[in-house]
């Protein structure tokens, strides 16, 4: 893979390029500078919540796609290191909280960023939303095994609205350093199984079966797969935080690399280490069961005692609260991007004047939840099969196209001039990239079921929103720069020595903000 230019371009969206760069419009700019490598890899690696996605879906993955867990788990975030590739390339020139929204609006023109802008923020919010279900279920459940509480779901969901709102609502680093503690306890626990069973059972049943083109591709994987990928979901949150980082064009490159290395190899290794502990009879059989969900909690209390379940129960969620706070980060970053471009009320693209949060954007996203948690009790919908599986199962889906959708973007934007990079991490990756992630979402698409626990019509009727807000995002885009006679935003810079297609007054930016 070839390096990076040496120098970096002009900044992106009020990004100064130096020290001299132009001040950013008062209370439109995020705190600058707050937030290094380890920070912004904490919240990528806080909102894919390792110790939920181990304890909770890998025994579903065993389940479904066999012993080859472990090995679809390795290959999705081969995946998405190809994505990341592209992906860190492109952020050099495009530095925007709403991603997804500026990387597709630069590549593939405003019309498509509209799109992208409100898919993106719909997804965000249902993912964000959803979460306090999966806090409210786990925590009513854990805390009622434990100490006999009979508490209403609800009265978790709010506990947790108020804390995330409140990390939302303030400086972005209190927020890093949470999701930093919690983060670390859930991989801790999973690290000391994993050192019981090599202490217990050697290396001896570590096989390579798992990871056999046989077992990791066959007709039972396609459920497999969607549980897989569907791990890595957030590694795009790195560019989310560009305009907060310290020196980005560093700190968003490491920060990808690592969190989607780490995930891939831990989510691959303790899968790993399931096998290792029962064999692959043991497994096999046990994920036929009736037991299979308790996987994880049954191997801690077989290899470290009781107090391991009832710690990995406890971390759940915690787990589940990390991962909410930084998808509530995420969803605030793209409500105050979009108003401060104009394609949401100004308001809402207006920053904190203490802590320099986007604060409105934050409380919006906060009402959004609390509304949905309300709609749900009143409607006595179940936390999980409802409010989590539905609103995720449309979130994960949107993510993912929005995904494929960049690294054709991100083609585009470097086919005609590479600007120093090399073929490979500029074009082939993310082509590469491309294909896992169409793979991806046909195999999510074609199972439904498995991210929305319904069988029916409500499937296709929980997508329709996405396509309507979708052609609401790109008829309005559209009808912005038909009205508008002012130059295109300086949201994406290119290097100096760019041809026209990268031109800060390009037509296809994304937005019109008069930030600079």
């Amino acid at each position: 893979m070839t390096a990076s230019p040496a120098s970096p371009p002009p900044a992106a969206h009020g990004t100064p390029a130096g020290p001299a760069a132009a001040a950013t419009e008062p209370g439109t700019g995020l705190a600058r500078g707050r937030l290094g490598t380890f920070d912004i890899f904490f919240f990528v690696v806080a909102a894919a919540a390792p110790l939920a996605v181990m304890a909770g879906a890998a025994p579903l993955a065993f389940r479904l796609g066999g012993i080859g867990a472990p090995g679809a788990y390795l290959f999705s975030g081969v995946v998405y290191i190809l994505c990341a590739a592209g992906f860190t390339a492109f952020a050099r020139y495009v530095r925007n909280a709403g991603a997804f929204y500026a990387f597709i609006g630069r590549g593939l023109g405003r019309r498509a960023g509209g799109a992208a802008a409100m898919v993106a923020l719909v997804s965000y919010a249902l993912i964000c939303a959803g979460f306090y279900g999966f806090l409210g279920f786990y925590a009513a459940t854990t805390f009622n095994d434990l100490f006999g509480l009979d508490v209403h779901w609800s009265v978790y969901a709010l506990a947790g609205i108020a804390i995330v709102g409140l990390l939302g609502y303030r400086q972005i680093d209190i927020g890093a350093r949470i999701l930093a503690v919690l983060m670390i306890l859930e991989v801790l626990i999973l690290v000391i199984l994993a050192v019981a069973v090599l202490a217990t059972e050697g290396t001896r049943n570590f096989t390579a079966e798992p990871f056999a083109p046989g077992n990791v591709f066959n007709i039972a994987s396609g459920g497999m797969f969607v549980l897989a990928l569907g791990a890595f979901i957030g590694f795009e949150g790195t560019a989310i935080y560009a305009e907060e980082a310290k020196r980005p064009e560093r700190t968003v490159p490491r920060a990808t690399y690592f969190a989607v290395g780490f995930l891939a190899l831990f989510y691959a290794f303790i899968a790993w280490v399931a096998v290792a502990a029962m064999g692959v009879d043991g497994i096999t059989e046990f994920s036929l069961s009736d037991a299979f969900q308790g996987l994880y909690f049954m191997l801690a209390e077989s290899y470290l005692g009781a107090w391991a379940s009832t710690v990995m129960g406890l971390l759940i969620v915690t787990s589940i609260l990390a991962a909410t706070i930084a998808f509530h980060n995420a969803t605030a970053r793209y409500l105050f991007a979009l108003g401060r471009d104009g394609l949401l009320p100004a308001r809402l693209g207006r920053t904190h004047p203490r802590y320099r949060s986007p604060a409105l954007a934050s409380l919006v996203t906060t009402v959004v939840a609390l509304v949905l948690i309300v709609v749900t009790v009143v409607l006595n919908g179940d936390p999980y099969l409802q409010l989590l599986l539905w609103t995720n199962g449309v979130g994960i889906i949107g993510v993912v196209v929005l995904q494929a959708l960049c690294m054709v973007a991100i083609v585009r934007f470097f086919v005609r001039d590479r600007r120093g990079h090399g073929v490979f991490r500029v074009i082939v990756a993310p082509l590469l990239g491309l294909v896992g992630l169409t793979v991806g979402l046909v195999l999510m698409l074609t199972n439904l079921d498995l991210l929305t626990g319904r069988t029916d019509w409500v499937n296709w009727a929980l997508l329709v929103p996405l396509v309507l807000v979708a052609g609401f995002g790109a008829i309005w885009a559209g009808r912005r720069a038909a009205s508008s006679d002012e130059p295109a935003s300086t949201a994406v810079a290119a290097s100096p020595s760019a041809t026209s297609p990268s031109s800060p007054s390009s037509p296809s930016s994304p937005s019109s903000s008069s930030e600079g």
